[in-house]
């Protein structure tokens, strides 16, 4: 008998998770979960806002251009940490009803 989804993410450690979603890639702590939906939605949001801030950076200005790459750069942390955020407390959430 295989272990349920509860089982599995239970068993997993909150804070590797919440680490792995903000060093390496975003959405990395949900593979260690296995976690697909949030993975997918993880990879989504982040192509989504290199697509969008490629699509504004087309026509800027030189001097625009680094103020394009600092929202840029903001909005992949504040996934990353919102991501990594969610993580650890989807275990702790998940030991608490077990």
């Amino acid at each position: 008998m295989s272990p349920s989804r509860e089982q599995i993410l239970a068993a997993s450690a909150g804070w590797v998770a919440a680490v792995l979603n903000v060093v390496p890639g975003l959405g990395a702590g949900y593979l260690y979960q296995r976690r697909w939906k949030a993975y997918w939605i993880t990879s989504a949001l982040a192509t989504s806002w290199f697509v969008v801030g490629a699509v504004l950076a087309q026509n800027a200005d030189a001097r625009a251009e680094a103020q394009n790459q600092l929202v840029g750069l903001i909005g992949l942390l504040v996934l990353a940490a919102v991501t990594a955020t969610e993580a650890g407390l989807a275990v702790k959430r998940v030991r608490q009803s077990s």
